[in-house]
């Protein structure tokens, strides 16, 4: 699709587009702001893309000539891993500049990146971009009447509890102004990084992936957030719960991007009626082709027949020599317009089912191989005792993994998940208690660091596996959709769909293979065909595993076998109380 587009899906002609009347500036999560009043704007506010191109440097073409335009309202953006979904936010946000083309804004733009890593030793109120004036306040109440602290804090002399109010709404109560953010878990990092974003109040939000990490009860403030929002938003998420909540879905597609009103269940059934359409007129353009090399193999046979009875009645003399040359004449030049219409015919036959086929939709997903590593019914695999962990989780008594068990493990953010799974994995070194590992193990961890960014998808997955061969490694790697020049593409320009898949095929190819899988989020970053393929996949595995996820549907399809509650120590709980515990914190 190549014309601008409003929030209905109508083409908008090139003279129709609105101008740009205000300068388009970015406010980015990490940026100290002292939370300005939002522009006051007498137009409506608008974000457009024109023209616009992006290539990587490696000469990675993501758009060519894209345009769109999103006025007010929730828009969620989805599309295949890889699409370039947040590689579009990046441009609409102004963090990456584009090859060709522009990008305008009649307000301020605020964008939460999908993975922005924060420095752990920056205080909540840096991150919240209100440290300066905090100090400017507390300088005054100190007694200190400089001229500079009044300035600083001009109009903001509630800073404290504009920032307080703003943390509780997002269940961040409890999270303390002068604290760190090496103190808090990882969810509440992206939702401190919201609040900076909301204290802003800019006029554009842009959110990729927010609820990555986040637990029920941190989705649930959320998902208010995001239906109080009465600006432009667009939102990049792989999140039916969050989808559910937008005005419209804009599909990126094949460097298109094409519009669905409505929520994303609405998108669904419009898009498989588009699809079944589509596969209707592919079966119809395949038996007009049939048709078609029938009629032309028909005439062909004919205007042979005509030639070999032309060519009898010349050599037998049945009718005048001339006679003979004039008709054979006239049939050759009636038989190459007979033949050309009938080629024409196919060759239009056949165009229209290129068209027909391209509107067949064939998204590639990830075929996951795990290899064979059974692990007996009672072998241990995992032994703990009294461990205490950094950050205050222990988990009492002895606890022990056998055979090829399935453990989910839950919890709220900050609990400890990731800390457990660290120190399982020998990242972190436990406070106390005794931790042994009884067969290889490999750790997938949430934020996907194994991988140096700036090396290929080859090169870092040799990295894993230096005895396997060039070949092996690009066969697993086709497997994961990195195929020819894919695999040599910089680790530091994928997508998080694309460096997931790049760091499990690591995990996998990986020398020993593993025996015990632990896995942090993995469906974090994954479109939804791909975690249906990773759930296939990880049924099919015969070791052990340990997963901590927040997404029940996906724990519920894995066939669990136990299940954990790390609440300050670590407890076996019920499926049935795990829904009931995770219901009461939606509420």
């Amino acid at each position: 699709m190549r014309a601008v587009l409003d929030l209905g899906g109508r083409a908008v002609p090139h003279a129709a587009r609105a101008p740009v009347s205000h300068a388009s500036h970015t406010v980015h999560a990490h940026t100290v702001l002292a939370a300005p009043e939002a522009l006051v704007s007498h137009h409506p506010v608008f974000l457009s893309a024109t023209s616009l191109s992006f290539s990587w440097p490696d000469g990675t073409e993501v758009f060519d000539d894209l345009r769109v335009t999103v006025g007010p309202g929730r828009t969620g953006l989805v599309g295949t891993n890889g699409s370039g979904k947040s590689t579009l936010l990046r441009l609409l946000a102004g963090e990456l500049a584009p090859t060709a083309g522009s990008v305008a804004s009649s307000g301020r733009i605020g964008h939460l990146p999908q993975n922005l890593v924060l420095d752990t030793g920056l205080r909540v109120d840096r991150i919240l971009g209100i440290d300066r004036t905090r100090a400017a306040l507390h300088a005054v109440e100190a007694g200190d009447a400089a001229e500079e602290h009044f300035t600083v804090i001009g109009d903001d002399w509630d800073v404290e509890e504009r920032a307080r109010a703003a943390l509780d709404g997002l269940g961040l109560g409890s999270v303390d102004l002068d604290r760190t953010v090496g103190e808090v878990s990882g969810g509440e990092s992206v939702l401190l990084r919201l609040a900076a974003l909301l204290l802003a109040r800019p006029d554009v939000l842009l959110l990729d992936e927010p609820t990555n990490n986040l637990d029920l009860y941190a989705r649930s403030r959320l998902y208010a957030a995001v239906e109080s929002w009465s600006g432009v938003m667009v939102v990049v998420s792989h999140d039916r719960e969050l989808l559910e909540r937008v005005d419209q879905i804009a599909d990126l597609h094949d460097g298109g991007v094409s519009w669905y009103g409505g929520p994303y269940s609405a998108y669904e059934e419009a898009l498989a009626a588009e699809q079944a359409a589509a596969e209707r007129m592919v079966r119809v353009a395949e038996a007009d082709v049939q048709r078609q090399r029938r009629e032309l193999s028909d005439a062909q046979m004919k205007l042979a027949r005509r030639r070999r009875y032309a060519q009898k009645s010349f050599e037998n003399k049945a009718v005048p020599k001339v006679v003979a040359h004039t008709r054979r004449g006239a049939a050759q030049v009636s038989a190459g317009k007979h033949r050309n219409l009938h080629a024409d015919r196919l060759a239009d036959a056949r165009e229209r089912l290129d068209v027909a086929v391209e509107a067949v939709r064939d998204d590639d997903e990830i075929r996951v191989e795990l290899p064979h590593t059974a692990v007996p019914a009672g072998r241990e695999v995992l032994r703990l005792r009294d461990l205490r962990l950094r950050y205050g989780a222990r988990v009492d008594g002895a606890f022990e993994l056998r055979g090829p068990e399935r453990i989910a493990l839950v919890g709220r953010n900050g609990a400890g998940k990731t800390t457990l799974l660290r120190t399982l994995a020998g990242e972190l070194e436990p406070v106390s208690g005794e931790l042994e590992t009884l067969v290889p193990l490999r750790f997938l961890p949430q934020r996907l660091d194994l991988l140096d960014d700036g090396l290929s998808v080859v090169e870092n997955v040799a990295r894993f596996a230096p005895t396997a061969s060039g070949n092996a490694i690009r066969a697993r790697l086709a497997r994961f959709l990195f195929r020819g020049a894919r695999a040599d593409r910089l680790v530091g320009t994928l997508s998080g769909g694309e460096r997931f898949r790049a760091a499990l095929a690591a995990l996998l190819l990986a020398e020993p293979a593993p025996q015990l899988l632990l896995l942090d989020e993995p469906t974090n970053n994954l479109d939804m065909a791909s975690v249906r393929k990773l759930t296939a996949a990880l049924r099919a595995y015969e070791g052990a595993l340990v997963v901590a996820s927040h997404d029940l549907t996906f724990l519920e399809s894995l066939g669990i076998t136990r299940r954990l509650l790390l609440d300050g120590h670590l407890r076996p709980t019920s499926a049935e109380e795990l829904r009931t515990f995770s219901g009461s914190t939606v509420q």
